[in-house]
């Protein structure tokens, strides 16, 4: 009796510890399973598995080179990493390097998802024919980079992006320099030039440009420079004691005693630039950039008269039809009968200089 007593005891105590057992350490390992039994367990017990479970792995870690991860166990060892701040002491399967790597991955799969979803449609596709007048400008103007196109079309009411126009420049122009080739100057102004032999002579240009506005007030060309000269000039430029309250000049000796009564008459504060500044007068100087680069450096100048001329053109072109950067590409005199927001009418153009640019209007239908 108390032998089978025994026995059934013994039978129900085994089959608990069973039970126990796979409570503790059930036949197919969850992490998360494993991980809430682990809440029982005193930190003792832990650590003392923790370093048999670690020792179990270097002597794996000698027979097995390369284990294979799935993907989810992959985005699980990502996970905790960024919750443990010694993951690199306790990665042992993998380098730190792979782990780093699998971790760009996710990212970079996370906003490729996001991305895609959250894609919004590109810039609609521009019409045949402004194509066809961007190539247009490109092949008449061989000077024009993207942004002075981009001028001229907002002046016609078309707004193109840089990117746009540079990639359909590229596909009428030849790879080299965009400067005018000298059988180009010769067929836009073989009615105009003489061939001749002469000795050429130095002549100086005097410009007073509004900064606001850019607007060129008034030019002048000489051969002799003098104060009495500059002195004329300024007083044709404030007719009626019209005058600006300040002038910016460099500290040129020909502006002289003449000069300044004139500015003082006509109560001009007279602003002298710093020593090696050039920047101080930056608009002016850019200006003469721009008349050097776009309008003298094409022409064989003959005479003070045929520079005067020139000039003339080319300010009367800047002032009434060139859009300019510095004033988000605006007309510094902008005609009344000029809407650069109308959208209709054929695009007709004019030459300037002699075909050197070209100033494009809509007619109206």
């Amino acid at each position: 009796m108390i032998s089978s007593l025994h026995q059934c005891l013994g039978n129900i105590l085994n089959a608990i510890a069973q039970h126990i057992q796979r409570w503790v350490k059930p036949t197919n390992p969850s992490l998360f399973a494993d991980a809430a039994s682990d809440l029982t367990r005193s930190k003792a017990e832990l650590v003392l598995e923790n370093a048999f479970l670690r020792q179990q792995l270097i002597v794996l870690n000698r027979q097995v080179k390369r284990p294979a991860l799935k993907p989810h166990e992959r985005v699980l060892l990502v996970v905790l990493t960024s919750r443990l701040r010694s993951w690199k002491q306790a990665l042992t399967i993998v380098q730190p390097d792979t782990l780093l790597r699998w971790h760009r991955d996710l990212y970079r799969w996370l906003w490729k998802r996001k991305s895609r979803k959250r894609k919004q449609p590109g810039r609609p596709p521009i019409s045949k024919e402004i194509v066809a007048l961007i190539q247009r400008m490109a092949r008449e103007n061989r000077t024009w980079g993207a942004k002075r196109i981009r001028g001229e079309l907002l002046k016609l009411g078309m707004r193109v992006a840089k990117s746009t126009i540079q990639r359909y420049i590229k596909q009428v122009r030849y790879p080299g320099s965009s400067q005018q080739t000298w059988w180009t100057f010769i067929h836009n102004h073989t009615s105009k030039i003489w061939a001749c032999d002469i000795l050429f002579r130095a002549l100086f240009g005097f410009v007073i440009i509004e900064l606001r506005k850019r607007r060129i007030v008034h030019f002048g060309v000489t051969r002799h420079p003098t104060d009495k000269w500059l002195a004329q000039q300024l007083r044709e430029a404030t007719p009626f004691s019209a005058g600006p309250r300040f002038l910016i000049r460099d500290n040129d000796r020909k502006y002289g005693a003449s000069f300044s009564c004139v500015a003082i008459g006509t109560g001009i504060d007279v602003l002298h630039t710093p020593y090696r500044a050039p920047k101080a007068n930056a608009i002016c100087e850019r200006f003469l950039g721009s008349l050097r680069r776009e309008c003298l450096d094409h022409f064989i100048i003959l005479s003070e008269r045929h520079l005067y001329h020139i000039v003339k053109e080319y300010a009367r072109y800047f002032n009434y039809a060139r859009p300019h950067q510095g004033i988000d590409q605006q007309i510094p005199c902008q005609p009344a009968c000029l809407d650069m927001s109308a959208t209709d009418g054929q695009v007709v153009s004019f030459p300037v200089l002699g075909g050197l640019h070209r100033d494009y209007q809509r007619r109206a239908a």
